[in-house]
């Protein structure tokens, strides 16, 4: 047989092994995103759809509709979060759950949490077209306040404070009143955590957010890991003074020992090897006058990584910096540790693994990659084996209304979902 020959042999062998599995539909599933976006459309044609907002509030009773007409047991849960089960043919089997979010940040895109939870009502219209019985229940979880929190995701892993449902996002409400808003009941907070051995996998598809698929030209991303991400308060204390008459070498600027400091952050955190990102994101000065020497500086600390033993190192090395710069400033600094933590969440090799093999089945190119930011993948992988499955964001932007990913690129992360869902049943 010629070379040529056996090509067009196999590809028409991949063709037909193609054909026989069962295979998301693009348009349905670009409509439904181009659906949802209607909730919030505002004059410009923009979306603003923040968690508890009138346009949340009705995207989430759009949604449980049209689970209840994909044959569903529908239920909002104490938290707010929307979850649909479909039935397995064993009831004595865990649930495989899948899912993501449909709130927005404010000014943000069409994509961002919204192509998983539309892809996941796709995987569920076509094991209904196909008539595909799973062994497992499969359960859709559309987690309530994503942005603000991941509040439906901590409920459900038991890390939601109390302290949390006093927090007011930019529609006004707080998260108590907003669970109401959606339909649950901050009484009964605590009913809502599930423990370790209750789901057997559970899977989150979501756009990227970074540049590192399109600029490689690759299809799907495995994500192996969630970073986790530390933040401080950085405080510089000096003298504040009249601006015009206190010589330059005789000056406790606060605001110059933060500039350096800064500096000392990018400098230090790219002199590690590896993937960890440090940022000074915010900056006060007072008095904040231009005729006054600032006497004070507040700056704030992120780092991040998928390692907590990196972001020790990183950080220790940063304050060790930083009381170098501010002794030779003649200044006090101080670091002041924030709640605003996360610790890393590795994904599951045996469902990276999973993820892998049907992109291969499908012919589509994939790699292993970090997530450097937080999903409520993050607090399952708490409770439940977890895997995440990433497709190419356009120019890499996000929390933006130019955010975009493709037709083409939803179904091709669709698709990876279906089949992992389908392997994860016989195996688990």
């Amino acid at each position: 047989m010629s070379f040529r020959l056996f090509s067009i042999f196999l590809f028409l062998g991949c063709t037909t092994l193609l054909a026989q599995e069962p295979l998301v539909n693009q348009d349905r599933l670009e409509n439904r995103i181009m659906e949802l976006a209607k909730f919030g459309l505002q004059e410009n044609g923009e979306t603003e759809r923040v968690a508890f907002s009138d346009a949340d509030v009705a995207a989430q009773k759009w949604l449980l509709q049209t689970l209840k007409d994909l044959g569903l047991d529908v239920r909002i849960d104490f938290a707010g979060n929307l979850i649909g089960t479909r039935k397995g043919t064993d009831a004595t089997l865990k649930p495989i759950c899948f899912g993501s979010h449909i709130d927005r940040v404010p000014n943000g895109g069409n994509y961002d949490g919204c192509v998983g939870s539309m892809a996941s009502l796709e995987v569920l219209q076509v094991l209904n077209e196909n008539k595909i019985k799973t062994k497992h229940p499969l359960e859709i979880i559309i987690f309530s306040n994503e942005e603000g929190g991941v509040m439906g995701s901590r409920a459900i892993a038991g890390h939601l404070g109390q302290s949390a449902l006093s927090v007011v996002n930019s529609t006004g409400y707080s998260m108590a009143e907003g669970i109401t808003r959606l339909g649950g009941d901050t009484t009964r907070i605590a009913q809502v955590a599930r423990k370790k051995d209750e789901i057997a996998a559970f899977l989150e598809l979501h756009i990227e957010q970074g540049g590192t698929l399109e600029k490689e030209n690759i299809q799907i991303g495995i994500v192996e890991g969630i970073v986790g991400l530390k933040w401080w308060d950085v405080e510089f204390t000096g003298f504040a003074n009249h601006a015009g008459t206190t010589p330059m070498n005789a000056r406790q600027d606060a605001l110059l020992a933060a500039a350096k400091f800064i500096v000392a952050v990018n400098e230090i955190t790219t002199s590690f090897e590896g993937a960890q990102v440090g940022t000074v994101g915010k900056i006060k000065a007072e008095p904040g006058a231009p005729n006054v020497i600032p006497g004070k500086v507040i700056t704030s600390l992120e780092i991040r990584d998928l390692s907590s033993k990196v972001i020790e190192k990183v950080y220790e090395a940063i304050s060790t910096k930083g009381k170098e710069i501010a002794k030779a400033s003649n200044v006090q600094i101080e670091f002041h540790p924030l709640d605003t933590t996360a610790a890393p969440a590795i994904m599951t090799a045996e469902i990276q693994d999973e993820i892998g093999a049907a992109a291969e089945k499908l012919g589509l190119s994939s790699k292993k990659m970090p997530s450097g930011a937080g999903h409520d993948a993050q607090d399952m992988a708490l409770i439940a084996p977890t895997g995440m499955i990433f497709v190419p964001s356009k120019a890499g932007i996000s929390h933006s209304p130019k955010e975009f990913t493709s037709a083409a690129d939803m179904a091709n992360g669709a698709n990876v979902l279906l089949h992992t869902i389908l392997a994860l049943d016989k195996k688990r």
